[in-house]
Parts: C-alpha cells; structure tokens; sequence
C-alpha cells in the first residue's frame, strides 16, 4: 500500500511539474533559409530557430514552433494563435501601428537579384517595364511598391521566396528584391543559382527596412518584451549568439546594415 501511495504521489508530482513547466510559442514560416527551413526529416532548423532555442534556454522556457505563412504572421499574432513572431521579420512604422517589436535581433540588407549583367544597377530607371518579384508581407514588397512600382515597374507578390526563385528560373521574372542572406544562401549557393548574382549596393530606407528584424509581440504585454529583451541582451554577452551566428554567416549579421 505504501509502495503504491509512493507512486501515485510522485506521479502527481511528475504532473505537476510539467504542468507548470513554461512554453513560448513562436510563429515562424519555415522557407526562410538560413533562418528557418523544415530538414528532410521534418523538423525546424535555421539561424531564427537556434536563437529561439537559446532564448527560452535563458529563460527556462520550451519553445514551440507554430508555422504559419508569413503574409498572415501578424494577423494570426493578435489572433493569439502564438505568443511571438520569430521569423525574420523587420521593424518598420507600418509593422508598429500593429504590433510591438523586441530590441534588435539581427540586420539585412536587401538586394535586386537578376541574371548577371542584365542590368547594371538597382536604379528604377534601368528597371522600368520589367517584371520584379517579391514576396508576399515582406518588407522588400513593401519597398518596391513604394519606390518603383509607380514608375513603370511590375511588381509581382508570392506567398513564398520558392514561387520567386521558380519564375526567376523560368523567366517570368527579370528579378526579385529580398534579403541578401536568403538569395545567397537559397539560391545563389545552388546549382540554379549559377549565372544570377546581387545587383549593385544594398537597397535603402530607414523608413521601410528600420532597425533590423526583431521578434513581434502583441501590443500592451510589456512583461513578455522585457524578457525577451533581456534574454537577446544576454545571449549577446555571453557569446552564445555569436557561436550561433557562425554556423550560418561569415559577415557580423548584428551589425550589417
């Protein structure tokens, strides 16, 4: 009886702790690499995914990856289908209207990628009549539609940077902005990236590209930024962001603009 009295209790003990064990949930849209991808074997890798790990490490929290198409990231945010937005996502005024933003994670530049010596420069003269592709929500579309789809440039939105990359390859598209990082490490670095390469400098307006990405959270939970902000200012200073940042980049992705 006092065997059995023994492990009912610890069984509710057991129970206990892993009720109150904490989790964060992240959103993420997984076509991101380096920053977030699905293995062959199903499960999340990435730069994002790593800094997500280290952070709830520091805050003795489980995270839990909820994937979600990154045009309807922020909608499903205040929807409360996850508690943050971890999926390279840059702070912008237009973001901020909606949502909160933790201090910095990383920088990005953006870049015109094209066929090599098709055009001489990202300049919207040079570009106009083409056809450039973009991802849906991201800050990229939201930089070509400001500055070049209004003189004469056809900018075409998709919900992912493969769709992009296929009618690049196939020749719908004569380009596509996005992130440095995703074209080299995505496509430049494959076999079908050959022949294409970024065109000219970064593309920029502190305006639309800000600070850099962070991690969004809902307006008013004030507790839940703070802890990620001292958690990301912690494992800048102990050194695990920069060991996690090597895996995946050999500029500073910190302080790149």
């Amino acid at each position: 009886m006092k065997k059995f009295v023994s492990a009912v209790l610890l069984a509710v003990a057991a129970s206990g702790a892993m009720a109150s064990e904490r989790v964060i949930r992240f959103g993420v849209d997984p076509t991101f690499p380096p920053f977030e991808t699905k293995t062959p074997e199903g499960s999340l890798a990435g730069f994002d995914i790593d800094l997500g790990n280290a952070i709830c490490a520091t805050l003795k929290a489980r995270c839990v990856w909820v994937s979600n198409n990154f045009d309807g990231m922020i909608p499903a945010l205040k929807a409360k289908k996850f508690d943050a937005i971890l999926s390279a996502m840059y702070v912008n005024e237009k973001r901020l209207k909606e949502i909160a933003f933790t201090d910095k994670l990383y920088s990005g530049p953006s870049f015109l990628l094209a066929k090599t010596g098709s055009v001489a420069a990202p300049d919207v003269a040079l570009l106009k009549g083409k056809h450039i592709g973009v991802e849906q929500g991201s800050v990229q579309e939201t930089y070509v539609k400001a500055h070049w789809e209004s003189q004469g440039v056809a900018v075409v939105a998709y919900q992912n940077s493969e769709l992009v990359f296929q009618d690049l390859l196939l020749g719908r598209l004569d380009g596509a902005v996005m992130s440095g990082v995703e074209a080299q490490d995505a496509f430049l670095k494959t076999s079908k990236g050959k022949g294409y390469s970024l065109i000219g400098k970064s593309l920029t307006d502190p305006k639309i590209f800000g600070v850099g990405a962070a991690i969004g959270v809902r307006q008013g939970e004030d507790k839940l930024r703070q802890e990620l902000n001292v958690a990301i200012a912690t494992i800048l200073k102990n050194g695990s962001y920069q060991k996690i940042a090597g895996k995946y980049f050999n500029f500073d992705i910190y302080n790149d603009n």
